[in-house]
């Protein structure tokens, strides 16, 4: 099988992109690429938005449709139904960051558990996702994670935290739609990772409901996942795991340099792939009591699992396995992919156009430190527009 075969298939990436989308996308790759417009447009953005001056419109129509999915559910269902006309499902990402009080929280809740009856009634939408800090204080996780006693207010908050993870995994479980619990920076990841294995204890008595996020970019991580099997593999129950390579490597390194600790980041990124192939032959090498969720853009990792699928005789729409990429990047994964016949789903984020400019922000950011990737994204567009041309 070769990869170049399967990903170079620039009709089947781009089947459901107007000729319109398909330059609307080479237009923002093609800024993407540009470091230093990225800084200040990143930095235009900001102000504009601040001194509420009207850009949502042009915000909406250029990079906001092109990453997200709409502003609410609803708004989000088009598109959705669209990807599964190819195969290709929806993870429903409410992609609001930086509310930090319990009105915020308990909104988070109502939110991912309407998600979840949202997954239930669409088959497009198989799998519910929420973030650890969306359901509490950043801060709190983090003296948790240390190991800090708390007060007698935080011991209460910190039980509340508690119960939205509960009631959310509860919901899950009860109408049989798995949820992907993303990951947190390192510092508050301990907490998040005790609550989240607490939740796969619980719930995941039948098979994986409750799924855990990876980022083996950390070098510690294949340790801890071999520590959750033999927990697993002792309290009876199955692990569901999102193995990512991470999302915050320039924080992670600064925050360990000003502090004088090791960087939980691998030195190189040669190490982290191998770390990251590493994890994908421990989960399909232990796929009697693991599920797996690969969420990747690199396309030598998803040749790797496909080969391994194939050698242990994994068909290709086994549950046990899906791939993942993000809405908006790595079309040529995603829809070769299900044309062959994987599961795949694509992270779908949204909300209100201002809300979601963080992340959409964070991504403009990632994609310029990522080596090739852009590059990557142009020369498929490109191509796929000289291929219309011909036509």
């Amino acid at each position: 099988m070769n990869t170049d075969l399967i990903f170079d298939n620039t009709e089947i990436a781009f089947t459901l992109k107007t000729d319109s989308e398909l330059e609307r996308a080479y237009f923002l790759f093609k800024m993407i690429s540009i470091e230093p417009l990225v800084r200040i447009g990143t930095a235009a953005t900001n102000f504009a938005l601040k001194a509420h001056l009207p850009i949502e419109g042009l915000i909406r129509s250029t990079v906001f449709d092109h990453f997200c999915g709409g502003v609410n559910e609803e708004d989000c269902l088009s598109v959705i139904d669209k990807m599964y006309t190819k195969g290709v499902s929806s993870v429903l990402d409410y992609s609001v960051e930086g509310k930090d009080n319990e009105k915020e929280f308990d909104s988070a809740v109502s939110k991912v558990l309407k998600i979840i009856d949202f997954a239930k009634a669409i088959e497009a939408i198989p799998i519910a996702v929420f973030k650890p800090s969306g359901f509490g204080r950043f801060s709190l996780y983090e003296k948790v994670s240390q190991g800090i006693n708390l007060t007698k207010d935080e011991q209460n908050e910190w039980n509340r935290v508690v119960d939205r993870f509960d009631r959310v995994c509860q919901k899950a479980k009860t109408i049989d739609v798995a949820v992907l619990i993303d990951a947190e920076e390192s510092w508050i990841q301990p907490a998040a990772d005790v609550l989240v294995t607490q939740m796969m204890a619980k719930y995941n008595i039948e098979k994986p409901v409750v799924y855990n996020t990876i980022q083996l970019y950390r070098h510690d991580r294949l340790q801890f996942l071999e520590e959750e099997y033999k927990k697993a593999k002792a309290g009876n129950y199955f692990l569901g795991f999102k193995l990512v390579r991470g999302a915050y490597m320039e924080k992670e390194n600064e925050r360990a340099n000003d502090k004088g600790y090791e960087s939980p980041i691998c030195a190189t990124k040669a190490l982290t792939d191998e770390n990251f192939n590493t994890g994908l032959h421990y989960v399909m090498d232990h796929l009697d009591c693991m599920s797996l969720f690969a969420g990747t853009h690199n396309e030598d990792s998803s040749y790797l699992l496909m080969e391994l699928m194939s050698a242990k005789g994994v068909l290709n729409n086994d549950p046990r396995v899906w791939f993942g990429q993000l809405y908006g990047m790595s079309d040529h994964i995603s829809y070769n992919l299900s044309h062959l016949g994987y599961n795949v789903a694509k992270y779908m984020p949204f909300g209100p156009v201002k809300d979601v400019m963080p992340y959409l922000i964070r991504r403009a950011e990632e994609n310029t430190s990522v080596a090739g990737q852009t590059g990557r994204e142009l020369a498929l567009i490109s191509a796929e527009k000289k291929r219309r041309k011909q036509l």
